[in-house]
């Protein structure tokens, strides 16, 4: 489609770099990443992919011809003014130095203003070779909280398991396994049929022994882990209910 002709990247950071190169690689005309007061008069498209609370300046700045999206998961078209307008975010994380094909097999949120503009998004991410999503402005924060639960705190639940670990000389390599295990057979069963350990087997014995443990060598942890068995005692509620 024509109104990807001209692609404009704007922001240097993380995502701006990779995105930038995985359009690149897929074939379109991409100028960017591009850093502050960026020149884009010939550009028929520009993704802004810079902090969530600078969106709004950063679209003012930009003439009014070409589509402008932003790369937010939270934020809604609003702050991109009256004009044409998208969003496209990949559900997915983004190193620094991630290759090309980083964002192949993901998920991307779409929302547009117009029809044109959501059709612009949409093949925006099957170039790189995502799967469009329509997710409406009203649902948007639900979303990106349900994307931080699934990505930043499972890093910090992880984080937690290996400092514990560590006080047994258990390092986060014999984790990993483990890890991987739960989230792919959670992929595949969902989090009722998944669930394993004492909770689910009604062992409290053994989860108070955990606790207490738990108690002595990281005590900054036991919130977390009581939210977290209360959390799972009701999941597996849950799934013997179903």
């Amino acid at each position: 489609m024509r109104e990807l002709d001209s692609i404009a990247v704007i922001g240097a950071g993380r995502l701006g770099s990779a995105l930038a190169a995985a359009l690149r690689a897929a074939g379109l005309s991409v100028a960017g990443p591009l850093g502050r007061s960026p020149d884009v008069s010939g550009a028929s498209l520009v993704l802004l992919c810079v902090p969530d609370g600078q969106i709004a300046a950063a679209a003012a700045a930009i003439p009014d011809a070409p589509l402008v999206g932003h790369c937010s998961g939270a934020t809604t078209l609003e702050p991109l003014g009256d004009r044409e307008a998208f969003s496209l975010h990949p559900l997915m994380t983004v190193p620094a130095g991630s290759p090309p094909g980083v964002f192949a097999g993901a998920t991307a949120a779409v929302e547009g203003s117009s029809p044109r503009a959501l059709a612009a998004a949409e093949a925006l991410a099957e170039h790189l070779g995502m799967r469009p999503m329509r997710v409406a402005p009203e649902d948007r924060a639900a979303y990106h909280a349900a994307a931080s639960i699934a990505s930043n705190f499972l890093v910090t639940l992880e984080a937690a398991a290996e400092r514990l670990a560590g006080t047994a000389g258990v390092d986060r390599a014999a984790l990993a396994p483990l890890v991987r295990a739960a989230v792919d057979t959670w992929v595949e069963l969902g989090g009722e049929r998944a669930l394993t350990g004492p909770i689910v087997r009604g062992d409290e014995a053994t989860v108070e022994r955990q606790r207490a443990a738990l108690l002595e060598r990281t005590p900054e942890l036991a919130p977390l882990f009581d939210a977290l068995a209360d959390a799972t005692r009701a999941l597996a509620r849950s799934g013997v209910a179903a």
